[in-house]
């Protein structure tokens, strides 16, 4: 491959090169929440800022942990995924946000995905779309323990991924609307939780590079209950899905150390 950074030992798009972070690494999606998650680590400090790649590298419990937003949509999360594991990090939380899709899931809740439906493009650039695309099960039980620890009201499943947010939000008015009502309906159907638009190409590429990730989303509103008639608060604040993701954190920390890991 060619090296575009012309020997700076600084990956090409995120700009951070392999003492510049730690194993573990929160991935939220949008640059402007990388200070905010930074904010629970230890002397932590910019690294990295380039294109909607911004990186903050600090510490949980002694050890280095990083943050590096993603930009929206797998074609850029999974760059990010591939630059920061050349860099050593093997061990990736998603925080972002989503939209609910089964009745239960409301605006404010937490949804920790156990796996990604394949509605996008990136993941089929990995491998055939009969591969699941399934969260690491380590990240996904300690997202798991974490939610419980904070008494949020957590669910966990399936969660869609696509590349077209209006695909979502405006199919009917999309030349491809019979396909994308259908498969929604089959989706409802089959119990998917929430639809967002990285998981998906974040644990296929990280199952081919053989690194851990999981995902956790603050639930936005579910427009099912709106179509519905049903109470559908708005929520914006990401800082709970923030401390989920750090308290998922430092459990794997501390089963790593255990585990000698």
């Amino acid at each position: 491959m060619v090296d575009y950074t012309e020997g700076s030992g600084k990956q090409y798009h995120i700009g951070v090169g392999k003492d510049d972070v730690g194993k573990y690494v929160i991935l939220p999606g949008d640059p402007k929440r990388c200070a905010k998650i930074a904010a629970y680590f230890d002397d932590a400090k910019l690294v990295g800022d380039n294109r909607e790649f911004v990186t903050y590298t600090g510490y949980l419990d002694g050890v280095k942990v990083s943050v590096t937003s993603t930009g929206i949509g797998g074609p850029s999360a999974s760059i990010a995924l591939e630059e920061l594991v050349a860099c050593g990090a093997d061990t990736f939380v998603r925080v972002g946000t989503c939209g609910g899709m089964e009745i239960d899931v409301c605006g404010g809740d937490i949804v920790i995905a156990q796996a990604a439906i394949r509605f996008e493009g990136t993941s089929k650039e990995y491998c055939p779309i009969e591969f699941p695309a399934v969260a690491n099960i380590d990240v996904l039980n300690s997202l798991i323990a974490s939610a419980k620890d904070l008494g949020q009201t957590y669910h966990v499943g399936v969660c869609q991924c696509k590349d077209a947010f209006y695909g979502q939000h405006k199919p009917e008015e999309l030349p491809n609307h019979q396909e994308l009502l259908y498969k929604w309906d089959a989706w409802l159907r089959m119990h998917t939780k929430a639809s967002e638009m990285e998981s998906a190409a974040l644990f296929i590429a990280g199952q081919y590079l053989n690194v851990r990730v999981g995902s956790c989303f603050l639930v936005v509103a579910n427009q099912e209950r709106e179509k519905l008639g049903l109470p559908n608060k708005q929520a914006h604040d990401t800082d709970m899905a923030i401390k989920v993701a750090v308290g998922a954190l430092r459990k794997l920390i501390k089963e790593d150390k255990e585990n000698k890991k």
